[in-house]
């Protein structure tokens, strides 16, 4: 006699918890808000900052960033393509809607001097430190 495994919720539900629990934030959640959170790389220099995020398919003004009380915000909009005349989708991976990221920025952050460059699909900040911050002093103890 072989056993099987029977599943008692409806075809269209997972049959694992975990499983459950990501088609209700995927589909339920994912389709109403269409937001996605594009990945961020953050790094440091002795000079600088840098924060690199990955958005192909936009343009410069698809971007707005502002910085208010130390908090930086980036946010954008990526739409889906209209014009499908023709075009059998098999998959659609990329992800379209809207984004926000916000940082809070070190005391260190030369606030008037910060840049963004848009290029190859990443959108590069550069947030240079201010000099008093990267100056050392030894101090002698007497």
């Amino acid at each position: 006699m072989t056993l099987m495994k029977y599943n008692q919720l409806e075809q269209n539900y997972p049959s694992t918890f975990s499983g459950l629990l990501d088609k209700f934030f995927n589909e339920n959640v994912g389709s109403t808000l269409k937001q996605f959170s594009p990945a961020v790389d953050a790094s440091e220099e002795a000079s600088q900052y840098q924060i690199q995020v990955a958005v192909p398919g936009l343009k410069k003004k698809d971007f707005h960033i502002e910085l208010v009380d130390g908090k930086l915000t980036i946010s954008g909009e990526r739409k889906i393509e209209e014009n499908k005349e023709g075009k059998n989708f098999h998959t659609i991976e990329t992800q379209y809607g809207s984004f926000t990221r916000s940082f809070f920025l070190p005391d260190d952050v030369h606030q008037e001097k910060i840049s963004a460059i848009y290029e190859d699909g990443l959108l590069k900040l550069t947030l240079p430190k201010s000099e008093m911050a990267t100056k050392k002093y030894k101090i002698e103890v007497k």
